[in-house]
């Protein structure tokens, strides 16, 4: 029996458990919803700006770099991206290409080079992205700093699960 139901909650919960367990299938359906909503708002951005995932990863990358004054390299953000050099040199053409991105020689290492940002790329990411940011920042403003410290402990504690699913562990273990 991989899944309680109603009826059978007492056994795997202990008597008395409901009302946890209940709290807690509410709080993670929450969160699931609220990720779908990110997924679909990621997606109508993407879409937006003609743009795949890892175009739009990059792009926010090299302007937080840009912000911190780093230069990025393309084995940089190869790693980052968890792709192959070829996969990262076919993004950073079409970035290029399309003027969200520039190639610069590196200042001190004549050998190699560096990919920065486009003032356009940034711009545009700031007009689709600052909208729904401002939102965000609205909706969690006025939170005590208890409800801060819940919600960040339960994201954290939801992190570490999910961080342990091992590539192949089995869905229902037992």
């Amino acid at each position: 029996m991989p899944y309680p139901d109603s009826t059978t909650a007492h056994y795997w919960y202990g008597e008395g458990d409901d009302d946890r367990h209940r709290r807690a299938v509410d709080v993670l359906q929450a969160f699931r919803l609220y990720r779908a909503a990110e997924l679909a708002m990621r997606r109508r951005t993407r879409e937006s700006m003609a743009m795949g995932e890892n175009e739009l990863l990059v792009l926010r990358y090299l302007i937080k770099a840009r912000g911190e004054g780093r230069l990025v390299s393309p084995s940089e953000l190869a790693r980052y991206l968890a792709v192959s050099t070829a996969s990262t040199t076919a993004i950073i053409d079409r970035l290029e290409k399309s003027g969200h991105i520039v190639r610069r020689p590196h200042p001190t290492d004549r050998r190699s080079i560096h990919v920065i940002a486009t003032e356009k790329s940034d711009q545009e990411v700031r007009d689709t992205l600052g909208p729904m940011h401002a939102r965000m920042m609205n909706a969690v403003r006025d939170m005590t700093p208890e409800e801060s410290r819940v919600v960040i402990e339960t994201l954290s504690r939801l992190q570490d699960a999910v961080d342990q699913v091992a590539p192949h562990e089995e869905a229902h273990p037992g």
